[in-house]
């Protein structure tokens, strides 16, 4: 192979889709930082002097932030992919930095709603990763989306885990520099790939299924790995090259869905290679001048009678027909996907689902020491939930996708089947059995991971592709009201009054002591409530399944196919606006030509 063709193969790899997915999938497994939130938590409420409750409300901003996607979501229909990993690379550097200087001491007299501030703006930036790579690789790969989704989300799940091992390996066990690693990490990742993350055309290959497999035993490896190296760090000391070895680890496997990549490029580079383009010969045109000047003014008349007629509608009349939603599986307005009855029944259940599991996890330093659990332990809680929330994902983006196409089987009762099990976890917390965390953060991380591929997919299924940037994150604002409402004002309460009970005092938000909690009662009352919520979730899954049946056993992916009659009513309108002109102009020609003959 010559140099110039070296060049050109290697041009082609950096612009294709499945590079455009790698790099995807490498933005992701940086973006899942708010899971981690449990390791330095502690650093934040000791070296500040905060309360529970007030920990609680900056994790709640923290969700807040993680969720709220709605500016990135808006500025995604407008900007490039490249413009919205950019922003959030900025606000990412710039939230966690605050943090670090204000735990280590570096900045003086850092109040309440400052660190409010900072999370909210670093955990933000993790939508505009999301919304810049998630959106664009469901747009490149949109009859694959659970998968895609799937994998997407299992690289946020995977990424706690594979931090944890990235912040051992630079900077042993000082929690505080790992706050240090999330500033400057994702941001890196995000600028270097700036511009891979692209909206490509659709180009459906027949093996593209077993592609994505082949990066999921690969992930599956990793998340095997990690597991294995969990186990031995918490039965086994590691020296500071002993981390350094797993993480290297950790980096290689990470980066070897490239091999993949490359060589389906490869394949693609190839068999266009081999395309020969031959120049069909000029169609003969037949004009029926009669035909046309009889069909041509009727269909503009036909446009035109439209359009007068809806200029003469009342003004109510006209906004009940943009409000009115489309079919199931059309192209939504935003507006009319807020006003459907789906979206809320999606967003109640997502409520209900998310709310518990996100207690629990942002809440799971103080659960294992309130229960007695070792320090180090804590670290492996949460490397737990990470991987288990990976497995939860790809799990569901694979199996949702499968049972979908194969047996008809609708997203939204998988959805009401995996919020359930996270019942058990909650129980076991409640009721404290000895031993019993470490299946919690397995069940909690699964049910979790579970949720959030099966979510967006359902509303990029319900509500069209075209406003998938915006809905997808309206979907995720569920999240910090649930955090809020569960997190903040049910379990950070309860915990101090508890801690307020066994410290015989009374505490406030001011209150400059930190409280600890100690025994089972600390979050028992808690969990019993999120149980509850959980189970009435279930049930508004159950209603959303009953009403979109009829929708998930006909073809929801007919307009993607080859040949299809699917299509959005905006893209039949221009279609047909096409033909009109296309018939004018003939008509014109035809004329034309008459008069010179």
């Amino acid at each position: 192979m010559s140099a110039r063709e070296s060049l050109g193969l290697a041009g082609h790899v950096v612009r294709g889709r499945w590079f455009m997915a790698f790099a995807s999938f490498l933005v992701m497994s940086t973006a899942g930082a708010t899971y981690i939130f449990a390791i330095y938590s502690k650093d934040i409420k000791t070296s500040l002097g905060y309360n529970q409750e007030t920990l609680n409300t900056i994790s709640f901003f923290k969700d807040l932030g993680a969720n709220v996607g709605i500016v990135s979501g808006l500025l995604a229909e407008l900007a490039p992919p490249w413009v919205i990993l950019a922003m959030g690379a900025a606000m990412n550097f710039f939230g966690y930095l605050m943090i670090y200087l204000a735990i280590t001491g570096r900045l003086a007299h850092t109040q309440v709603w400052q660190m409010c501030l900072y999370i909210c703006v670093g955990a933000n930036s993790g939508t505009f990763a999301n919304t810049a790579a998630l959106v664009a690789a469901v747009k490149n790969f949109p009859e694959s989306r659970g998968i895609v989704l799937g994998l997407l989300k299992g690289f946020v799940g995977l990424s706690g885990a594979i931090f944890t091992q990235l912040y051992l390996a630079f900077y042993g066990t000082d929690s505080t520099s790992l706050v240090l690693l999330i500033a400057w990490l994702p941001a890196a990742i995000s600028v270097l790939f700036l511009p891979t993350v692209r909206i490509m055309k659709v180009v459906r290959q027949a093996n593209e299924f077993k592609v994505f497999c082949s990066i999921l035993y690969i992930s599956l490896v990793l998340a095997a790995y990690l597991m294995v190296v969990i186990i031995v760090q918490k039965r086994v000391s590691f020296s500071r090259s002993g981390y350094g070895v797993s993480a290297a680890v950790v980096l290689l496997i990470l980066f070897l869905p490239l091999v993949v990549v490359i060589r389906e490029e490869i394949n693609v580079y190839n068999q266009n290679k081999q395309m020969v383009p031959q120049t069909p010969p000029p169609p003969s045109v037949t004009i029926d001048k009669e035909t046309i000047s009889e069909q041509a003014p009727t269909e503009v008349d036909s446009s035109l009678r439209s359009i007068s007629s809806d200029e003469k509608k009342p003004v109510l009349a006209r906004i009940i027909e943009a409000v009115k939603p489309p079919k199931r599986g059309e192209d939504y307005s935003i507006l009319q996907a807020l006003l459907s009855l789906d979206m809320l029944i999606i967003f109640f259940a997502t409520i209900c689902g998310v709310g518990g599991t996100l207690t629990a996890i942002d809440n799971m330093g103080q659960i294992g020491e309130s229960l007695g659990y070792p320090t180090r332990s804590i670290s492996t809680f949460v490397s737990l939930i990470s991987i288990w929330n990976y497995m939860g994902r790809v799990a569901a983006g694979f199996a949702s996708e499968i049972f979908l196409v194969r047996y008809k089987f609708p997203r939204p009762l998988l959805f009401a089947l995996v919020m359930a099990p996270s019942c058990v976890g909650y129980l076991l917390i409640a009721f404290g059995v000895p031993g019993s965390l470490y299946i919690a953060s397995v069940i909690i991380g699964f049910c979790f991971g579970a949720q959030m591929p099966l979510l967006f997919a359902i509303i990029s299924e319900v509500f069209g592709l075209k406003y998938f940037a915006t809905l997808y994150n309206v979907g995720g604002l569920a999240s910090p009201v649930a955090s809020y409402l569960l997190n903040v004002r049910v379990a950070g309460y309860l915990y101090d009054r508890e801690a307020a009970k066994q410290n015989a005092g009374v505490i406030s938000s001011s209150s400059s002591k930190s409280l600890t909690c100690m025994g089972v009662r600390c979050f028992r009352l808690s969990f019993l409530i999120i149980t509850a919520v959980t189970v009435v979730g279930v049930l508004a899954m159950l209603i959303l399944v009953w009403r979109t049946w009829a929708f998930y056993r006909g073809d929801i992916y007919a307009k993607f196919k080859e040949g299809g009659e699917g299509g959005s009513s905006e893209d039949k309108a221009k279609k047909k606006e096409a033909c009109v002109r296309m018939a004018r102009q003939m008509t014109t020609e035809a004329s034309a030509m008459q008069s010179k003959a």
